[in-house]
């Protein structure tokens, strides 16, 4: 007996470890609270309302690692309602909190929301965003970093500290004067300026505060994204190389640039190595592709360096062929891990067999006198129930029709300027393997974004897209994100797999385009209806519209 006593003494310290361990087992939460208010800045020097998230504007900044669990309780104290997208994450078998009003109901004014979701197998750079009522142009957005976790290798030594860049072209007026000005039917035209982490900056200013502080000798990593409205950005930084290591979730292959164009929604990750003569030095930010030309300048400064800035900036490129080639030097990491360990070329999306092939064309029209933005003749309106749960509740069919496009767009949508007025929904099929074109007819550069996916931009070229440019696409070493560019009167095409079920917004990045019109949701449903594939609608959800009183559907099976 007290063998037995011995050997159960002995043992319960290795069965209580094993319990910790299982424990510690379950990926780590990270609990947020956000107070959402009004506050009065002045970004421009002129006095203007903004978003504020506890305070500060731009919002904190979101520090995840790889398949962190965010539990992030939104206060709206607004005076209208209220949804964040966190432009990027995939939320994988998770669209309910994706933020987008296709796929939630809106925090009202006065309540408050907890958005539940992990940042599963993803690293790198992205950041957040109100989606209602034209908000973005108040503010309310934010960086969110997704880490390597620490048994992932990094393709390169660890930074001395790590910087958000948040670059985007700004207007001087509120965000609901700018909405009632779309909603009669006018553009909003030229921005007032361009702000760098929400400033203009000040060229010549000596008491101006460095918004960062480099050690001599030492190499930063820089998250630049560009959060704005309207324009392009063109960044660069006086007098030091920027080596691109990350784009949108994904590891490049190195190399060095003197500027990055950085378009609408996208993000890039940059090492910066403090090796030049110790004092200040100034980040440049400024808009591309236009007649008017908008800048913002940021200071960095050297610690214990005693020179200021020079008020000679660096220029900027001058042609979109610049940029386009820019774009082609761009190259996936084939040998580096990204959120898993296996590397990131291991999967071989140039092999894959194309099941369907979508050839968006982005367009502008006038509808009873008003502008509207649309999509192979369509344009798209949010509806009072949301897009998801309308599918989820078995009543889409009471809200919006599916393929209210076709996968081409038409023949004469050029000369044809007739536009429909709807919701928006492509019906696509689970796990197929998809070629997407975004063709731009205009004259202007355009930029869209996938929610719920990275996907691999193949090639961007100039003119009409054909079956025969597949002979053209880079099938090996593409950078895999969420964003990509089309240059006038050029294409893009784009290759995913429609593997992540849910409601998936798909949209250009110019907030007047989407906000009139430029955008859809693709459906991506598994016919098992099982738990495998996609996560039953939470309890929590938040209901409206024709779905509000209506009991929960049967759940899906496990």
């Amino acid at each position: 007996m007290g063998n037995k006593t011995m050997i159960v003494s002995a043992l319960l310290p290795l069965l209580f470890s094993m319990v910790a361990m299982l424990a510690r087992a379950e990926d780590p939460y990270l609990f947020f609270t956000w107070n959402v208010t009004y506050g009065t800045v002045s970004p421009l020097g002129v006095p203007q309302q903004v978003i504020l998230i506890n305070g500060q504007f731009p919002g904190p900044n979101l520090n995840t690692t790889t398949n962190n669990n965010i539990v992030l309780n939104v206060f709206n104290n607004l005076d209208e309602p209220l949804l964040f997208s966190w432009s990027g994450i995939q939320q994988r078998k998770n669209s309910w909190q994706d933020g987008t009003p296709g796929t939630m109901c809106p925090i009202l004014p006065g309540t408050n929301f907890t958005y539940r979701f992990q940042v599963k197998d993803q690293i790198g750079s992205f950041y957040y965003y109100p989606t209602l009522g034209f908000q973005k142009a108040a503010g309310g957005f934010g960086g969110l970093r997704i880490n390597s976790r620490l048994l992932i290798p990094v393709p390169f030594a660890d930074p001395e500290d790590d910087y958000t860049v948040l670059i985007g072209d700004w207007y001087s007026r509120g965000h609901v004067e700018l909405r009632k000005q779309l909603d009669s039917g006018k553009s909003l035209g030229k921005p007032n300026g361009v702000l760098m982490n929400g400033k203009r900056g000040i060229v010549g200013e000596e008491k101006e505060e460095p918004l960062f502080v480099m050690k001599p000798g030492k190499t930063y990593r820089y998250r630049i994204c560009n959060v704005g409205m309207r324009n392009s950005l063109n960044f660069r930084i006086q007098g030091h190389n920027m080596k691109l290591v990350e784009i949108e979730g994904s590891h490049t292959q190195q190399a060095l640039y003197d500027s990055l164009d950085i378009h609408l929604g996208q993000c890039y990750s940059v090492l910066v190595t403090a090796d030049q003569e110790p004092k200040d030095y100034y980040m440049v930010a400024s808009t591309r592709f236009t007649k008017y030309h908008l800048k913002a300048t940021g200071r960095i400064r050297y610690a214990n360096g005693n020179g200021i800035a020079s008020p000679v900036l660096p220029e900027s490129p001058v042609s979109w062929a610049w940029s386009l080639n820019q774009f082609r030097t761009f190259r996936w990491n084939l040998t580096a891990s990204a959120a898993r360990p296996n590397p990131q070329g291991s999967f071989h999306y140039g092999k894959i067999n194309i099941t369907r092939t979508i050839k968006l064309a982005n367009t502008v029209a006038t509808v009873d006198g008003k502008l509207r933005y649309a999509i192979n003749g369509a344009s798209h309106v949010d509806s009072a129930t949301p897009l998801k749960l309308a599918e989820y509740y078995g009543i889409a069919d009471k809200v919006f029709k599916y393929d209210t496009i076709a996968d081409q767009p038409p023949a004469d949508i050029d000369a044809n300027h007739k536009v429909t007025i709807s919701p928006v929904v492509l019906n696509t099929t689970f796990r197929n393997f998809v070629e997407v074109i975004f063709e731009n007819h205009e004259k202007g550069v355009q930029s869209w974004h996938v929610d719920g996916y990275s996907f691999f931009p193949v090639a961007i070229e100039v003119g009409t897209w054909t079956p025969a440019r597949r002979a053209n696409y880079n099938l090996l070493d593409t950078v895999s994100r969420y964003t990509i560019q089309v240059y006038p009167k050029s294409w893009a095409a784009i290759l995913l797999t429609f593997d992540n079920c849910g409601m998936w917004n798909i949209r250009s990045e110019s907030l007047e385009r989407s906000y009139l019109g430029q955008q859809l949701y693709a459906s991506v449903l598994s016919p098992e209806r099982s738990l495998r594939d996609e996560y039953n609608m939470p309890d929590y959800a938040l209901k409206c519209g024709i779905v509000k009183d209506m009991p929960h559907p049967p759940p899906y099976s496990s």
